[in-house]
């Protein structure tokens, strides 16, 4: 089993930047993909950013492409959320996710952290 704790929200004011930390526990941390999602009142949790174990390899949503950047430390077993140029509509719940496929379902996600606030006015 994997447990996930993210940390690093805020809030800051249009167009600063926040960086979000994922702690994982779990001996199969290393073999799932990563994602981080978010969820605004209102609205449905959408995906934010995922790296795939192994290779790395990144995929962003559209709205975030250019001004997020995920990345993992597998030593630390720590997944980092950079956010940079936030924007009022990046206001939402954040949430770190491990799954077995890398997906914007968030159905493929297993375990999910609790979520931490970011806040951009």
């Amino acid at each position: 089993e994997v447990q996930l704790v993210e940390s690093g929200g805020g809030s800051v004011q249009a167009g600063g930047s926040l960086r979000l930390s994922c702690a994982a526990s779990g001996y199969t941390y290393s073999s799932y993909c990563k994602g981080w999602f978010r969820q605004a009142p209102g609205k449905e949790r959408e995906g934010v950013a995922a790296i795939s174990p192994g290779t790395g390899r990144r995929w962003y949503g559209d709205s975030v492409k250019g001004r997020f950047t995920i990345s993992r430390d597998d030593n630390q077993r720590t997944i980092y959320l950079q956010m940079n140029s936030l924007k009022p509509e990046d206001t939402a719940m954040y949430y770190c996710a491990a799954g077995s496929i890398c997906s914007w379902d968030t159905s493929e996600y297993n375990y999910w952290g609790q979520g931490t606030q970011v806040t951009v006015s």
